[in-house]
C-alpha cells in the first residue's frame, strides 16, 4: 500500500459532501472512481492533491513517495512553454539541470562539487533526461499539438492544456498519477495511446472518468455513493456485475427497514393505548418503557436516508420477477429524455451529399464526400480532431466559417427540424440563470414555453430549485451538459446531430442517452470516441482521414 484515504467529513456551508470515504492506493494499481454528477469527484481530487486541505480525515502517502496529478487551473505561467511546463513536472530534472548547466563555471579545483557534478551527469543519463525533449516532442505530435513544444502554455486553448496535463504525468516517472477526466478532449487515437500508456505504466493511477473504454483496463473501481465510498474490485464489467448484487441486496435491505417503521409506529401506538388503559404503575412503566424504546428505534430508522440504487439496463434485465418490482420502486432518479418514438414518420432523405469536396480558399479538406442519412438511420462521423468533421458539419447546417463546396452537392432537408448537441453552450446564454436561460433558448426559437415547462424539464434533467438561480457560467460539467440535452430536444426533432455527447455525464445518465436515442426514429449523426457508445448506436460510418474519406456501413464491432 503506498496511499490510504480516509475522509470522515467534508462540508460546504450546510451541505454535508462526505462522511465515510476510505479506501487505499496499492503500488502500481490502477483505480477508476465514478460518482453521479455532484457526489464530490472533483472535491476528492482536490483534497488528494493537497490543495484542499478543509476536511476532516487523513490522507497519507508512503514516505518517499511522489505524487503528480493534472492541474486545473494554468495562472501565473507567464511566458513558460510547452515544454518547459512539461520538463517542471519531472521528478529531479530542474535540480540535476541546474547542477550540470552551472557547476562546470563555478566548481573549479573543488572534489565535492566535481563529485556532484559527475554524480549528477549519470543520474541524468540513468533518467533518460538526455532523450526527454525529443520524447516530449514526439507526445505531442501524437496528441496533434505538433510544433507547439515552444509556444507558450498561456496561448494554448483549455483543451490543448488538458492534453499537455496528460503528456506532463506520462512523463513525470512518479510513483502515484491523479488524473481528472483525462479523455474528454482526445480523438480516438490520442484515447488509445493513453490507455495503452496506462496499462503498462508502472505507475499507481487514480484515474476520475466516466469513460467505459478507460474504466474496462482498470483493476479496481471505487464508488462515490450516499457520502461515503464503496470499492469494487476488477475493472467496468467487473463493477456492473458486483453494483448489481449488492444493489440487490440494499435494496432488500432498505425494504426491511422500511417495513420496520410501518411496524414501530404501530407499536408506539399500541404501547400508547395501552399505557393509558392500564391502572397499575408497574404496568403503566413497562408500557411506557417500550414506548420510548420503539421510538428510539423509530427515530434512528427514520433519520436514514435512502441509499442510491442504480443497475444498468443488461443487470436489471436479468433480475428477477421480485427483484425487478423492488428495482422499479427504489431506484434512483435519472434523467428522462422526452424523445418522440413515431413509428409513422416516412423514411425520407435528410442529410444528402454526392461526391462533395470541401475546402477552405485553396487548402482542399477532402474530397469524394457521399452520404445518404435518412430516418431511423445512424451515421458516425470518424477521424482524427482537425480532420474536417466538425467543417463537415459547419457546411451542412451553412454555419460562420464554413469551408467552400468546390465539387458536388451537399443538402439538407429545409423543413427538417434539427437538435444539435455540442461540446460548448452558446456564449449568450452562459450569464443568464439557468430558469431565464431555459426559457430564452426556446423563445429565440419561437418555441412556446411556460414556468410550468420549464420547471418540469428542471425536473426531468436533475436541477433542483436551488439551481434556478445559477447562472450557466458557473454550473458544473455534467449540468451544463444536461442542459445542452434540454436544447438539443426543445424542437422536437427530426435529426440529431451529436458531438461527444457522453462527455461529463455520469454513468446513468449516459446509459438514459443511449437508451432514449434507441427510441428515437429519427436520424442521427454523431461523433463519439467512446466505444461502448459507438457499438450501442451503431449505423455507418464516415471516415474522414488526411483528406481521405472512406464509408463503411454499418458496422459489427
Amino acid at each position: 500500500m503506498i496511499a490510504d484515504i480516509n475522509i470522515s467529513e467534508k462540508s460546504f456551508g450546510d451541505k454535508h459532501l462526505m462522511s465515510q470515504v476510505k479506501f487505499s492506493i496499492d503500488d502500481g494499481e490502477k483505480i477508476g472512481v465514478v460518482g453521479r454528477n455532484g457526489v464530490g469527484k472533483s472535491t476528492l481530487f482536490g483534497i488528494l492533491t493537497g490543495t484542499d486541505l478543509d476536511f476532516t480525515g487523513d490522507v497519507i502517502y508512503k514516505r518517499g513517495v511522489t505524487v503528480a496529478s493534472t492541474a486545473q487551473e494554468h495562472h501565473g505561467l507567464g511566458e513558460v512553454s510547452v515544454s518547459q511546463y512539461v520538463l517542471s513536472g519531472l521528478p529531479e530534472y530542474s535540480e540535476l539541470s541546474h547542477i550540470i548547466e552551472t557547476y562546470p563555471v563555478s566548481m573549479g579545483d573543488d572534489m565535492k562539487l566535481i563529485n556532484e557534478y559527475t554524480d549528477a551527469l549519470q543520474r541524468f543519463d540513468d533518467k533518460g533526461f538526455y532523450q526527454v525533449e525529443e520524447k516530449i516532442e514526439r507526445e505531442l505530435s501524437n496528441f496533434q499539438l505538433d510544433g507547439m513544444a515552444h509556444r507558450t502554455m498561456s496561448s494554448l486553448s483549455g483543451g490543448q492544456k488538458r492534453l499537455v496535463e496528460i503528456i506532463k504525468i506520462m512523463h513525470s516517472d512518479s510513483h502515484v498519477a491523479l488524473v481528472d477526466e483525462p479523455t474528454n478532449h482526445m480523438d480516438y487515437v490520442a484515447k488509445q495511446q493513453f490507455i495503452e500508456w496506462m496499462k503498462t505504466a508502472r505507475e499507481a493511477m487514480l484515474v476520475i472518468t466516466h469513460d467505459r473504454d478507460v474504466l474496462r483496463e482498470v483493476d479496481r473501481i471505487v464508488e462515490l455513493k450516499d457520502g461515503g465510498s464503496v470499492s469494487y474490485k476488477g475493472n467496468y464489467d467487473a463493477y456492473l456485475k458486483q453494483n448489481a448484487t449488492s444493489t440487490s441486496a440494499g435494496m432488500n435491505e432498505f425494504e426491511q427497514i422500511e417495513k420496520r417503521i410501518v411496524n414501530l409506529k404501530q407499536k408506539v401506538l399500541d404501547y400508547q393505548r395501552l399505557k393509558e388503559k392500564s391502572r397499575n404503575p408497574g404496568t403503566i412503566q413497562k408500557f411506557k418503557r417500550l414506548e420510548n424504546e420503539s421510538r428510539a428505534e423509530l427515530a434512528e430508522l427514520s433519520s436514514k436516508e435512502k441509499p442510491t440504487f442504480w443497475i444498468d439496463k443488461d443487470s436489471a434485465s436479468q433480475l428477477d420477477y421480485k427483484a425487478a418490482s423492488r428495482y422499479d420502486k427504489f431506484k434512483s432518479r435519472n434523467i428522462r429524455m422526452n424523445i418522440k418514438s413515431d413509428e409513422s414518420r416516412s423514411k425520407h432523405v435528410l442529410v444528402k451529399a454526392a461526391n462533395v469536396s470541401l475546402a477552405y480558399g485553396d487548402a482542399v479538406l477532402f474530397e469524394g464526400v457521399n452520404i445518404d442519412l435518412r430516418e431511423g438511420e445512424a451515421l458516425e462521423l470518424r477521424g482524427r480532431n482537425g480532420s474536417g468533421k466538425t467543417s463537415l458539419l459547419r457546411a451542412l447546417l451553412h454555419q460562420e466559417n464554413a469551408p467552400d463546396v468546390l465539387d458536388g452537392a451537399l443538402t439538407l432537408d429545409a423543413q427538417a427540424r434539427i437538435g444539435i448537441y455540442e461540446q460548448e453552450i452558446n456564449a449568450k446564454y452562459l450569464p443568464y440563470a439557468l430558469e431565464e436561460a431555459i426559457e430564452r433558448l426556446y423563445l429565440d426559437r419561437n418555441l412556446p414555453i411556460s414556468t410550468t415547462k420549464i420547471r418540469g424539464l428542471m425536473s426531468d434533467y436533475l436541477f433542483t430549485a436551488a439551481d434556478r438561480d445559477v447562472p450557466l457560467e458557473r454550473l458544473s460539467g455534467g449540468q451544463k451538459a444536461r442542459f445542452q440535452l434540454i436544447s438539443m430536444l426543445a424542437n422536437d426533432p427530426q435529426l440529431l446531430i451529436l458531438d461527444e455527447p457522453t462527455n461529463h455525464l455520469d454513468l446513468p445518465s449516459i446509459e438514459e442517452l443511449e437508451m432514449a436515442l434507441g427510441r428515437y426514429t429519427g436520424a442521427v449523426l454523431y461523433v463519439s470516441h467512446d466505444g461502448y457508445f459507438r457499438q450501442e448506436l451503431g449505423g455507418d460510418m464516415l471516415d474522414i482521414d488526411a483528406h481521405n474519406v472512406h464509408y463503411s456501413p454499418a458496422r459489427s464491432e
